[in-house]
């Protein structure tokens, strides 16, 4: 079980990893808030234009993502979460002006934006920790896809994309000191995750300090 000695736990990872899941059984065990970051992503969009924020609209005016090379859609996913750092740190500023707990989840929560979240989180004397969830198996995200949109059929140019961003993110994550969670076995995931966010609490904003940059 995890408690409540976090005020924001922000968990990233690739779409069609468990993320969702995982967030909700989270939430539930520490009496939090989840905020699904996908809703923030859709709104900005929709405020904003290519001509404005050209990072936020990189997907604009392509018909089929799927005609793409895996290659460049990976670039263009990694180039959105960049622009989108600014709105993960927004989101916690905000989580942190109330007294309830938080899981922020998301495709694009980089490591970046989660470890600016956390020098903010010491800042204001709250507890803002990350985790990235793994899966390596493009088989296992085609299938999780299949479970939950099954109307999409075999999604595996989407799964490969997906298996490649987790790559990314794990590495990224390595950077800045923020634990990586292999998502199998499911039965045992937030277990998992609560161990490894207690581990990586000790030292991490340190790290995250001398690695320096950050998101404003």
């Amino acid at each position: 079980m995890i408690g409540t000695w976090w005020d924001v736990l922000l968990v990233g990872g690739a779409s069609g990893v468990g993320k969702s899941r995982a967030a909700a059984e989270l939430a539930v065990s520490a009496g939090a808030f989840v905020v699904e970051f996908d809703d923030v992503v859709s709104a900005v969009q929709h405020i904003t234009t290519a001509e404005g924020h050209p990072g936020l609209h990189l997907f604009d005016g392509i018909a089929d993502v799927d005609g793409l090379d895996v290659g460049r859609v990976l670039e263009l996913q990694i180039a959105t979460a960049r622009a989108l750092e600014p709105a993960v740190v927004g989101v916690v500023r905000n989580r942190l002006t109330v007294d309830v707990p938080a899981v922020v989840e998301g495709d694009y929560l980089t490591p970046a934006a989660v470890a600016q979240a956390m020098r903010e989180g010491v800042e204001a004397g709250r507890s803002v920790r990350g985790v990235f969830l793994h899966e390596d198996d493009g088989a296992r995200i085609v299938a999780n896809y299949a479970e939950r949109e099954p109307e999409g059929g075999v999604q595996t140019q989407r799964a490969e994309v997906g298996v490649r961003y987790s790559r990314w993110l794990a590495e990224e994550a390595a950077r800045y000191g923020l634990p990586v969670v292999e998502c199998r076995p499911w039965g045992t995931l937030t277990e998992r995750i609560g161990h490894a966010v207690a581990r990586a609490a000790v030292g991490n904003a340190g790290r995250a300090e001398r690695l320096g940059g950050g998101v404003r």
